[in-house]
């Protein structure tokens, strides 16, 4: 094991340690390439939190897709389905900041399961709220914030913890199959979700949803997790180090810059796809079709991000980001022109794998040589601008599409990828701020 590979604080090297020895009582001799999915998914730990995560996100799923439909069935306007998401991923703008400062101070384990049983807690008041045929829109719309808000804080928690589970080496293989369990949710939650709804309604899908946090609440009961790592900051201090970080290191900056820019102006298309179905391709909200669709784009998803992690393993992540923009933009510009059912279920399919292959990719590069000391606040940037921008970008491609129409909301994000192809240079040729390793130097010994 390199240094590079040994985890900065005695906690994390000790949990690794046994887990290394349960690795080989397991395994055998069997080796994993660095870096690899595989490699990845042979630490138990790692194996028992992400398979639990996993069914708790296709419940999580199965409410998003239908929380889009239900706001465009009660009203079929854009503006609407735009402030849905709002409230389900806009405190993410407000909240994760606070939620990275939790992860690197305070238990993440116990954190997490607190943060499990009020989602769950409001997806059953949900349930509950859109039991009658014309829900209330005002409550709708307040209980949907609050899950947000729990989201909010849980996901920079969860974000800090997955790279911990594993040895730095096999870091690349952790994001991507974390991305994989994120998208394969994409697939068979909207599936169950759109079936659910169809013949039963929202409520049921909400209350299912509100059970499958008990996955990865077992889940972690079973693991032991390495405590933060002390930095010796308090108070508000804590809470801005991230902004910190990313000002003062090139590399971090640019993924940050990055995804706020992209989820902003190239992702309004998720959060209007109910709108983009009923106007391009006929499709109702409230089908099969519908679920379908949806379904289509989390498998490209789930294809692009496992790309990343096992043909792609031994790549330069910097550069495909760039290549991965490019396919973007060309894939977004597809999607947008055809008009047939058919062609759009491919179309959806390949513009989802270079989507979440440009994620992965950014993703591996910010967090491959990040301090764990200020991990959680850092990847707190990250969920804000990966899932807090989305929402409003979603309202301003609601408000886009009632006043231009659908097709200017492609035109703008092929060209804000291609901006951002040529803009976004990650490439390991300046040294790093102080929480980094000095980029320049490590790539010349690499060379050597």
């Amino acid at each position: 094991m390199t240094a590079t590979d040994d985890p900065a604080d005695p906690a994390r090297a000790e949990a690794i340690s046994a887990e290394d020895v349960e690795d080989a009582l397991l395994e055998g001799d069997r080796t994993f390439e660095p870096g690899t999915a595989r490699a990845a998914f042979s630490h138990p730990t790692f194996r028992t939190v992400y398979l639990g995560a996993f069914a708790s996100n296709i419940g999580t799923w199965m409410q998003n897709v239908v929380l889009g439909a239900l706001a465009y069935n009660l009203t079929r306007s854009g503006l609407f389905v735009g402030l849905v998401i709002a409230a389900q991923l806009g405190p993410l703008l407000a909240f994760s900041v606070v939620g990275g400062m939790i992860a690197d101070a305070y238990d993440r384990k116990r954190s997490l399961m607190a943060l499990c049983i009020q989602q769950a807690v409001f997806s059953v008041v949900l349930a509950a709220v859109c039991a009658p045929a014309q829900p209330n829109k005002a409550l709708l719309l307040l209980v949907v914030l609050a899950i947000g808000i729990g989201n909010a804080l849980y996901a920079p928690i969860f974000s800090a913890v997955v790279p911990i589970l594993v040895p730095r080496r096999d870091l690349s293989g952790a994001i991507s199959l974390n991305s994989v369990q994120m998208n394969a949710s994409r697939v068979i939650g909207p599936f169950i979700g759109a079936s659910i709804y169809a013949h039963q309604g929202p409520s049921w899908v909400f209350l299912l949803n509100a059970l499958s946090f008990g996955f990865v609440i077992l889940a972690l009961l079973r693991v032991t997790l390495p405590p933060p790592v002390a930095t010796g900051d308090q108070g508000l201090h804590r809470i801005f180090e991230g902004i910190e970080v990313a000002r003062t290191d090139r590399v971090i900056g640019q993924c940050i810059a990055i995804i706020f820019t992209f989820s902003f102006f190239c992702l309004p298309f998720i959060t209007q796809l109910p709108t983009i179905a009923d106007v391009n391709l006929g499709i109702a909200s409230k089908s099969s079709q519908y679920g379908f669709l949806y379904g289509c784009f989390g498998f490209g998803a789930v294809v692009g991000a496992l790309s990343i992690g096992t043909v792609f393993a031994s790549r330069s992540k910097a550069t495909l980001t760039r290549v991965g923009l490019v396919g973007f933009a060309a894939m977004i510009s597809v999607f947008g022109a055809v008009r047939q059912p058919a062609a759009a279920y491919v179309a959806i399919a390949l513009l989802g794998a270079v989507y979440f292959a440009v994620i992965t990719s950014l993703s591996t590069v910010l967090q491959e040589d990040l301090d764990d000391r200020v991990r959680g606040k850092v990847m707190a940037l990250w969920i804000m601008g990966f899932g807090g921008t989305v929402p409003f970008g979603g309202l301003a491609g609601g408000a886009l599409i009632d006043h231009v129409g659908v097709t200017a909301v492609f035109v703008v994000s092929a060209v804000v990828a291609l901006v951002l192809a040529w803009w976004g240079d990650l490439l390991p040729h300046r040294p790093a701020g102080r929480f980094g390793i000095d980029r320049g130097t490590e790539a010349l010994s690499s060379a050597g």
